[in-house]
């Protein structure tokens, strides 16, 4: 066994965010393949969502120091004192303008996308040191690679995920612990929902220099089913994440759908305003 490869005799995975979408599907499918799963969500009902299908899960606020430290000692009580690999999994979205956006509204954004998933990630890593390995996985998004409008706190939110992954796998060389990116397009989940919810406590389109813009916001975040071209289900992600743990050598970055694929691949050949130009149009065709 490498010095970074998870025990695949006991193959203890936890993951965040899972009460639906790719966490979910995340959860479903490790534990059909024989890992030993920790789910953790916020809300008692998804616990029990969770316990029907013989998935343990665990409370857990990435927004609240104190119940990240408890659930990672209630983890560690259930896998007897072994992470063999951390998902952070949770995170939404907050749209809006950026010139909208409040600061307290940025704050909430980055207290659980970046503060929370990174104050956990810190703390299973002095568990990983003392074993001598682990993998970490960070799901970022093709908006960690480039920015579109409207989704500005997000996109920030991921840029800093990227970053502190990209510092963290350098720092850790060496002491047999992985990390790894995925970074997927549009997926079948419930990440427009959350995201309607938050742009209705947070943007007053009434207030907003682009209320012409929001209308047709509001009409795509409340489209049932796929609402972009090239959309995957969550199984897909869950495949990369499986690479990630049980390949001999996890790839630095997992792209999922065209979309990331195509953006990486421009940003790579095009100059700065040749992509904006790219991505304006793409935006553009959003508000119609």
């Amino acid at each position: 066994m490498s010095k970074n490869k998870p025990n695949l005799t006991r193959r203890n995975i936890l993951i965040t965010g899972c009460s639906s979408g790719i966490g979910l599907e995340a959860a479903q499918i490790l534990h059909r393949r024989g890992y030993h799963v920790i789910a953790t969500v916020r809300k008692p009902s998804d616990q029990a969502k969770l316990a029907a299908a013989g998935i343990q899960s665990l409370h857990c606020d990435l927004n609240d120091s104190p119940s990240i430290c408890n659930m990672v000692k209630q983890a560690l009580i259930v896998f007897d004192g072994q992470i063999d690999v951390l998902f952070n999994n949770a995170a939404y979205g907050q749209p809006g303008a950026v010139e909208d956006l409040s600061r307290e509204a940025l704050r909430q954004q980055f207290e659980t996308n970046v503060f929370g998933t990174q104050e956990l990630t810190n703390l299973v890593i002095k568990q990983m040191r003392q074993q001598g390995f682990g993998r970490i996985v960070y799901n970022s998004s093709v908006l960690g690679l480039i920015a579109l409008p409207y989704r500005g706190a997000y996109n920030a939110s991921k840029f800093a995920i990227e970053g502190l992954a990209d510092t963290l796998r350098l720092e850790l060389k060496g002491s047999g612990i992985s990390v790894s990116l995925i970074e997927p397009g549009p997926i079948i989940s419930q990440f427009r929902q959350n995201a309607f919810a938050k742009y209705q406590q947070h943007i007053d389109k009434n207030a907003s220099a682009h209320q012409v813009t929001y209308n047709a916001m509001e009409k795509r975040l409340q489209t049932q089913g796929p609402a972009a071209p090239f959309t995957l289900p969550a199984s897909a992600v869950v495949d990369k994440l499986i690479h990630a743990i049980e390949a001999d050598q996890p790839k630095i970055r997992y792209f999922v759908t065209f979309p990331t694929y195509l953006f990486a691949y421009l940003k790579r050949v095009l100059s700065a305003s040749a992509l904006d130009w790219v991505l304006a149009r793409v935006s553009r065709g959003e508000q119609h």
